[in-house]
């Protein structure tokens, strides 16, 4: 076969990681040819979702390489030849990277992220990079450079964020897996809103190295993928210990040694304990009108739940876990924003501003996020944030939520907490997201990991929305969460590509 084109046998559309592999293996389909489609259903799709910023030059080449090495050795690693997306606030050595800043749009930084470097030495090819909410701040996924990203079941409506860009692509098949970044929601609601699976790890499993920061305490990256077998295979890819990430110790003999997948069992859901956060269920602001879809959200949720009992699982309904305000006042992100995005600049030769309040006063960014940065006390508070006592009291509080939620999960008996990412569905584009909808604080706020899962689909004015439930563990629990994920995926098969692209 030519090595540039498919096999007619080889369905693109819905591929995942094992297939991909499989049709390696049997010969019928060669990276080169993979990543040459997935680039054509770029160049078809992306003017519709303004899911992409760039596409790699290299990509071809780089899949070129990859068949000659698995003619001669077999495959380098876990995601041999599988076309990647990443958020482009991943640093890269071979294409820019602008957190979604216009005037970023040239800048290439020296080195790739740790995570990058890790994913490309696992086989994958990276791409293209995907649009994102500028700077990761906010959940609408608009930026100055690449406009804004649409949900791909409705064009009209925000697809979530900050993650937003992935969340597109991989939802419509412009590539086979992705990743984003999640400082409170960013790679769990807008996998919610697409159909799709997303991971928060850990604090400490994935390196933040090379990624443009939000929030030191908070950041982290994660996988976006159709299935969990892939969201596992590309966990897999992206977890290790980073010397110049010091909190990556913490993960430290925490991988299983046969990898994520491994765990991955059709019948993990028997005898499983999840206990129902139902203080989560509750919508935060009625005067929303956002906050009018929430009955619909949770219909579809108690749906998924009941798919979990069907399954083997065991509903500890409801579970009370922390006192909300107490949970929001752990947040940090207001006063560590300023002081980690200076850093990044610092550390960064040849960036096009040398501080966050430089590029707000630009008059370059999305509006909607100048206005956040500029009016909402970001700014001015870098300089002496360590001695802040409010600061220094939230990070305590965020121990005690994290001490605490473990310990109901312990006392009950309980694999995981469920609960909605997201009390609202998609809103129409000019409208916001409203983040008072958000159910991110709880593993934010912890480090403790999540899962979301695709739950089914909720009508909105004619149109079907997607809506996704989130599993939250223990600490490292990321085996037991895929699994859990992975035995629900095969009895309620919830997953349902957009027809748009399909």
């Amino acid at each position: 076969m030519d090595d540039r084109t498919i096999d007619d046998e080889f369905d693109l559309l819905e591929a995942t990681v094992d297939e991909i592999h499989a049709a390696f293996e049997a010969g019928t389909l060669t990276a080169e040819g993979l990543t040459g489609a997935y680039l054509d259903r770029i160049d078809e799709h992306t003017d519709d979702l303004n899911a992409i910023l760039t596409v790699n030059e290299a990509a071809l080449s780089r899949a070129r390489e990859l068949d000659d090495r698995f003619a001669a050795d077999g495959p380098v690693g876990p995601l041999h030849g599988v076309p990647t997306v990443i958020k482009d606030n991943h640093d890269t050595a071979d294409m820019p990277t602008t957190a979604g800043s216009e005037l970023f749009a040239e800048f290439v930084p020296d080195e790739d992220a740790f995570v990058v470097e890790r994913l490309r030495e696992a086989g994958a090819v990276i791409l293209a990079k995907a649009n994102l909410q500028e700077l990761s701040f906010g959940v609408d996924s608009v930026s100055s450079l690449g406009g804004e990203t649409r949900n791909p079941y409705a064009l009209d409506r925000r697809p979530s964020g900050s993650s937003g860009g992935t969340a597109a692509a991989i939802a419509s098949n412009l590539a086979a897996v992705g990743t984003g970044t999640d400082t409170c929601s960013s790679v769990r609601s807008p996998p919610a809103f697409a159909s799709l699976v997303g991971v928060r790890p850990t604090r400490g499993l994935v390196s933040r190295t090379g990624i443009v920061p939000l929030s030191a305490t908070q950041d982290t990256a994660g996988p976006i993928a159709r299935t969990v077998a892939d969201a596992a295979r590309t966990l897999e890819a992206m977890v290790g210990y980073d010397p110049d990430d010091p909190v990556t110790a913490l993960g430290v003999g925490e991988v299983p040694e046969k990898g994520y997948a491994a765990h991955l069992d059709a019948d993990g859901l028997e005898g499983a304990r999840i206990g129902v956060a139902r203080d989560l269920f509750e919508v935060s602001d009625p005067e929303n009108p956002a906050a009018d879809t929430a009955e619909a959200v949770v219909s579809v949720v108690e749906s998924a739940m009941e798919e979990l009992e069907a399954a083997g699982a065991t509903l500890v309904d409801p579970v009370e876990v922390v006192d909300r305000e107490f949970l929001d006042s752990a947040r940090v992100v207001g006063k560590e924003f300023e002081r980690d995005f200076d850093a990044y600049l610092a550390a960064h030769d040849g960036t096009p501003v040398d501080s966050l309040r430089e590029l707000a006063e630009s008059g370059t960014m999305a509006p909607s996020v100048e206005e956040r940065v500029l009016d909402g006390g970001i700014l001015g508070v870098a300089e002496g944030v360590d001695d802040d006592l409010e600061y220094q009291r939230a990070l305590a509080r965020r121990e005690t939520v994290r001490t605490e939620t473990v310990n109901r999960l312990v006392t009950e008996d309980l694999d995981a907490l469920l609960y909605p990412p997201s009390m609202a569905l998609p809103v129409e584009i000019p409208d916001h997201q409203p983040f008072s909808e958000m159910r991110c604080e709880l593993s934010a706020h912890t480090g403790l990991p999540s899962i979301v899962l695709p739950a089914g689909f909720a009508d909105a004015d004619g149109e079907e929305l997607p809506v996704g439930f989130e599993l939250l563990g223990r600490p490292f629990a990321e085996p037991r969460l895929l699994e859990l994920g992975y035995a629900y995926e095969r009895a309620a098969e919830p997953r349902r590509p957009p027809e748009r692209f399909a």
